[in-house]
């Protein structure tokens, strides 16, 4: 039975990251993934995918609607759907063989197969049952197991995903088709950055939210300049309403659309659905109750510096507490095995940056000025629009601003948006 000091449950930047820096550090580390492929969500079928669509779309946009001819770059632009997406599974398949080589590198063992907690040895070891594809269990042992299995997306009542007309973010990667007519459920990231993707290659897109808002938890002002921005690019937006069901065909979907304080309900059709309304942590299966831990109602496991209420379990990233960010995965992690190595590991969570890869960009770190209002902190604005930016207006990318939120008597900066190229 194969003892070692870290076992890591989930192959994704949390997990995979945090086995760098424990072979780093000279703990002797496995990692388990039962994808097949190491890089988790982010890399097999959300951040690294969507980015590659998102750069192939807005070039093709960019061709189509006049910007390159504004240089004086004049085409005539052909979509090549299949040659698109063969190229965006290509760099994905890069970058997991990457990670891999990353692990022999830094002397992981990289263990493949679905691992659940199975309690402690009678010497305190916790124990890892890993079941390979071919369904056969091997069991490890380790004085600390760190759970980083990310998380899946919130489903929506009242609709079924398929991912055949009614897509989650991860099907909303490899559509067959550019649609005619694509519905968004949800005006955060996801939902903006795959609608762009999909509007740049052709599609009318309507984007249904439930708050009266996009990108909730945005500076208020950054989010209602990107929307009139997205507005005027041709997206149409259905605030403060809810989907209450959803029927498809082969051909396309019928959904059926209400205010979110109550009223007359309306009927919308498209060729596909995407239900982009968030995403929750992924804990079921995990064998969390043979070492006496329950996640909370939102599937979240109470952590005290990554550490647990169960002796050597540590959790990192989308299962803990707030932003599902790839990057406090990977700063969480790297902190957590520094810990683990009796080092004084850190994340300043008040720092932690945030971007919506659409055109134009949305970035954003520290306090907005709604939490600023709320806390009653005295503060300054400063702002800069890319109007009167030279590298801007000389690129035809003026929209948008740069604001700078500052301690009104110090004037240390407590937060930075911007919206804009």
């Amino acid at each position: 039975m194969a003892q070692y000091d870290v076992v890591i449950i989930g192959g994704g930047p949390g997990g995979y990251n945090g086995a760098v820096r424990a072979g780093q550090l000279g703990l002797k580390t496995a990692i388990v993934e039962g994808r097949g492929k190491l890089g988790g969500t982010c890399l097999n079928v959300g951040c690294m995918p969507s980015k590659a669509l998102l750069h192939a779309s807005e070039m093709f946009d960019a061709a189509t609607n006049g910007e390159f001819a504004k240089l004086g770059i004049e085409v005539k632009p052909k979509l090549n759907l299949p040659q698109m997406m063969a190229q965006k599974a290509e760099s994905v398949e890069a970058l997991t063989k990457g990670v891999e080589f990353l692990m022999k590198k830094n002397k992981v063992d990289y263990i493949k197969g679905w691992g659940r907690i199975d309690g402690h040895t009678p010497e305190g070891l916790g124990k890892v049952v890993v079941k390979a594809e071919d369904g056969s269990e091997t069991v490890l042992e380790a004085k600390n197991i760190v759970i980083a299995t990310g998380s899946e997306p919130t489903p929506l009542p009242g609709v079924t995903i398929d991912n055949k007309r009614i897509v989650d973010s991860t099907g909303a990667l490899s559509l067959p088709e550019v649609p005619k007519s694509l519905i968004v459920v949800g005006a955060g990231v996801i939902g903006l950055e795959l609608g762009s993707v999909w509007k740049r290659l052709g599609a009318e897109v309507t984007v249904v939210e439930y708050l009266d808002r996009i990108i909730p938890g945005t500076d208020t002002e950054v989010a209602t300049a990107f929307q009139k921005i997205l507005t005027k690019q041709g997206f149409k937006f259905k605030l403060g309403s809810k989907i209450t069901g959803a029927t498809s065909t082969d051909k396309q979907v019928q959904v059926t659309v209400e205010p979110a304080a109550g009223g007359l309900a309306e009927t919308l059709q498209a060729d596909y659905v995407l239900v982009a309304i968030g995403r929750r942590p992924f804990t079921q299966g995990l064998g969390l109750e043979t070492v006496g831990i329950t996640p909370d109602k939102r599937g979240v496991i109470a952590n005290d510096h990554f550490k647990t209420s169960a002796p050597g379990v540590w959790v990192v990233g989308d299962v803990t507490s707030g932003p599902m960010l790839a990057h406090k995965a990977e700063d969480e992690a790297i902190a957590c095995m520094e810990l683990i190595a009796g080092k004084a590991g850190h994340v300043n969570y008040g720092i932690i940056p945030g971007v919506i890869y659409t055109k134009p960009e949305v970035a954003t770190v520290g306090q907005t000025e709604d939490e600023l209002k709320a806390a009653g902190v005295a503060y300054k604005v400063g702002k800069f629009p890319f109007l009167a930016n030279s590298r801007a207006k000389i690129n035809h990318e003026t929209e948008g601003f740069v604001k700078v939120l500052a301690d009104a008597k110090t004037d240390r900066i407590l937060g930075a948006h911007m919206v804009g190229p």
